[in-house]
């Protein structure tokens, strides 16, 4: 087991910090504390919690510039961007105080003169583990639903931003009694005893193939679980489509945080009578696309690593060598760091591991179809299911294709964001559970139900 990760600025490749792993003893002492620390806080009454929680939000609000820098610093995040995180986070601790009220409330079920009244219960000591690619915003959203429904957590935060975690670490911590949150360091081996050690649950963001292995891992003592495991999210655009709009968010959902957001577009299915028009448009937005460290005035930064750049481009030459058409980038930028240009691909089909496989990288891969049909077809094709976008002038007609379409969150004629207070949800291999609901906040509880005779 290794001793040390190497924090590295995805900008320069420079040593950022040499950051110490948590030892198996430090691990288990994190997890004996929070279950210690659970016998008490699992007894505090929501209002003092939410209360808690109501300063944990004004100080990430206030910290939101020196958290950015150390987010760009990290993960190569655009400044700008990175502020936003931070921002949009405090804020969603406020709407996720607003959903635990809700989710907390005692339900009373009455039949003649039977009652059952209804609780929701915390379950334990959860272990929440966290990706980097939304270093602030994927915490919190695990994090804070954990703790205000009365759990306590182990917290470990991605090797890529062990200094972003740190520091919602020291904010949650600050205000919340020891032992409810612990910081644990590191990579796969810490994250692995993490989860075969004695907790209750396990809450993750990441890749399909860890979320199988939690489950794997935890079904030996039937542990909880929410798993929110990444997707391939298809754009399916019809020819009656306002390119205007699709084309923006093509360019944009693909290329945002430099393609490595669970919801970017990873596949474009457009009707073949509007393909050649569509294709002229994306490209010229490209074309318009700065590359760069995250502090300068740049559209879009860096890769996370060397090993991230390095997969995402095994997938573009992997498509040029079957057939595709690179019709822009493809190639990785010389100098220091592990910038890639921004890419378009055409002429990529289901025998091209990039459209089948996750990239989490900047490429706009375009495919023709000739009707709707097709693209439900292939949009459907794939053991992932978390977001998708369709794209028409009728209404009535995308929402139609919206149903059809195996998919958790759908967006027509916009990207998938919804309502506050509507779930975070994929389906088949894109998620196990979910979040940002009621329903998803009651997952981090069990139902507890005492019934009596009203004589």
């Amino acid at each position: 087991m290794r001793k040390f990760i190497l924090d590295i600025d995805p900008a320069t490749g420079g040593l950022i910090e040499k950051i110490k792993c948590s030892s198996p003893g430090e691990i288990a002492s994190g997890v004996k504390l929070a279950r210690k620390a659970f016998k008490v806080w699992s007894k505090t009454p929501l209002k003092k919690r939410i209360a808690l929680f109501k300063n944990i939000a004004r100080d990430l609000h206030k910290e939101k510039n020196a958290i950015g820098k150390l987010i760009t610093k990290e993960m190569g995040k655009l400044y700008k961007s990175a502020v936003g995180e931070c921002e949009g986070t405090a804020y969603a601790i406020e709407e996720n105080i607003r959903i635990a009220e809700l989710a907390a409330e005692t339900e009373i079920h009455k039949e003649k003169d039977l009652v059952t009244e209804v609780y929701r219960i915390p379950l334990g000591a959860v272990a929440v583990i966290t990706p980097w690619n939304f270093p602030v915003d994927m915490p919190e959203s695990l994090l804070t639903p954990a703790i205000l429904m009365g759990n306590t957590v182990v917290f470990k935060p991605s090797e890529n931003t062990p200094l972003t975690g740190k520091a919602i670490y020291e904010i949650y911590n600050r205000y919340l009694p020891k032992g409810v949150i612990n910081l644990l360091q590191g990579a796969e081996e810490v994250g692995e005893l993490i989860i075969n050690s004695d907790i209750d649950m396990v809450a993750f963001v990441g890749s399909q193939a860890v979320g199988k292995r939690i489950m794997e891992v935890c079904s030996k003592n039937l542990n909880r679980l929410v798993l929110e495991l990444g997707g391939k999210d298809p754009m399916i655009i019809l020819k009656d489509a306002d390119l205007k709009k699709a084309v923006p968010y093509a360019v944009h959902g693909s290329l945002r945080n430099s393609g490595q957001v669970c919801v970017s577009v990873e596949r474009i299915y457009v009707e073949d009578k509007i393909a050649s028009e569509f294709e002229k448009l994306v490209l010229e937005e490209v074309k318009k696309y700065r590359v760069g460290s995250g502090f300068d005035e740049v559209d879009m930064g860096p890769m996370v690593s060397e090993n991230q750049r390095t997969h995402v481009l095994n997938q573009i030459d992997e498509a040029r060598r079957k057939g595709a058409k690179v019709l822009f980038g493809g190639e990785k930028m010389e100098g220091d760091g592990f910038f890639i240009q921004p890419t378009v691909i055409t002429n990529v089909t289901e025998k091209h591991d990039i459209m089948t496989r996750e990239t989490f990288g900047p490429v706009i891969c375009i495919q023709k179809v000739k009707s709707a049909e097709e693209a439900i077809e292939k949009a459907n094709d794939t053991t992932f299911g978390l977001g998708a976008t369709v794209w028409t002038k009728n209404l009535e007609k995308g929402k139609q294709i919206a149903q059809k379409v195996e998919s958790g969150m759908i967006g027509v004629n916009q990207g998938i964001g919804g309502v506050s207070g509507t779930p975070w949800v994929g389906i088949k291999q894109s998620g196990f559970g979910f979040i940002g609901s009621v329903e998803g906040m009651r997952q981090f509880t069990v139902p507890k139900k005492i019934s009596y005779r009203n004589k």
